[in-house]
């Protein structure tokens, strides 16, 4: 039976700059699908937000920037919630669901800085923002004598802070610049070996309510299968890692002819430790080949840095 076209889609979505670009991508999309339709943004302010004076890992975690969202799209304020995937919790629970992941964009890291051109080119004791255990810890290997400190707040916040002296260098995703026309900052790339990125990033995510099948299937062609085969694949790593910003945890994959190929770590906050796993298989098979590298990572000993972590004094 014919899908009748929607009439009218409410998108919930964070007020930041980028958060409104990524809304507005997923809003132009669905006017060409569905001219007849009027697609609306619902701005939201979250508590993720608002608390800018802590770590995203000392004030609950990235469902921080999906509640009010969520609240959203209970009540019927909304009809779906666009997201950065690596800010979606990997633990979604009823009645939510998400149900469309779109093509990925790029998932490296990216070193911005108004006076040096590397990260290797920083002079001891210069020090770098980040707003990710992910990325310290991988830092803080590669580079001991830099001084790691936490960067809050939006990507504009961000390199105001930069661009006041605050930090020599700071490391943001690649994708968030590109997509605000802002790559002209990024002094260099850093690739997965240098920086494993997060489960998901680069990639948008659509969280609908379970209950909606209607909006699951006009949502329907704006799904990736090749970008959703990585991101089941990386999600399926955090899962089994109890993934969550506690845990500098990074998983990436790349899909190449029917074929998948999965890396991951997990380190100790100080990069003295970082445990690694790497396994490769098909496209249909992601989510178990994300279980068995996270399984790997844990018997490679992660159980013991998660258990550190996870102690109250941690």
């Amino acid at each position: 039976m014919a899908v009748t076209g929607p009439t009218r889609l409410v998108i919930a979505t964070r007020a930041s700059r980028l958060a409104l670009w990524q809304a507005k991508h997923v809003q132009a999309r669905l006017h060409d699908l569905y001219p007849g339709c009027v697609v609306e943004l619902l701005e939201m302010t979250t508590r993720g937000d608002q608390i800018l004076d802590r770590t995203l890992s000392k004030v609950g975690g990235k469902g921080l920037f999906i509640k009010e969202l969520e609240t959203a799209l209970l009540d019927g304020r909304a009809d779906l919630a666009v997201h950065s995937l690596k800010d979606v919790p990997v633990d979604l629970h009823a009645p939510f669901e998400l149900s469309t992941i779109l093509a990925r964009a790029d998932a490296r890291d990216a070193f911005v800085s108004n006076h040096y051109a590397a990260l290797a080119d920083l002079p001891a004791g210069a020090i770098v923002g980040t707003s990710s255990l992910r990325r310290e810890s991988q830092v803080r290997a590669r580079f001991p004598a830099l001084v790691v400190k936490p960067l809050r707040g939006n990507l504009d916040t961000r390199l105001g802070k930069l661009d006041r002296g605050e930090y020599d260098a700071i490391i943001l995703a690649a994708a968030g610049l590109q997509r605000l026309e802002l790559a002209s900052r990024i002094r260099a790339f850093l690739s997965p070996e240098d920086s494993l990125p997060a489960a998901g990033q680069g990639a948008l995510g659509i969280e609908i309510r379970a209950d909606r099948d209607d909006v699951r299937q006009w949502l329907a062609p704006l799904a990736c299968a090749q970008s959703g085969a990585c991101m089941l694949a990386e999600r399926a790593v955090s899962r089994v890692l109890g993934g969550s910003c506690q845990v500098p945890l990074a998983a990436f994959a790349e899909l190449d002819a029917g074929i998948i190929s999965l890396r991951a770590l997990v380190a100790s906050p100080d990069g003295a430790t970082i445990i690694r796993a790497a396994l490769a298989g098909p496209q249909h098979e992601a989510a178990a080949l994300g279980e068995a590298v996270g399984q790997q990572l844990l018997q490679n000993g992660a159980r013991e840095i998660l258990a550190v972590l996870q102690t109250p004094d941690a």
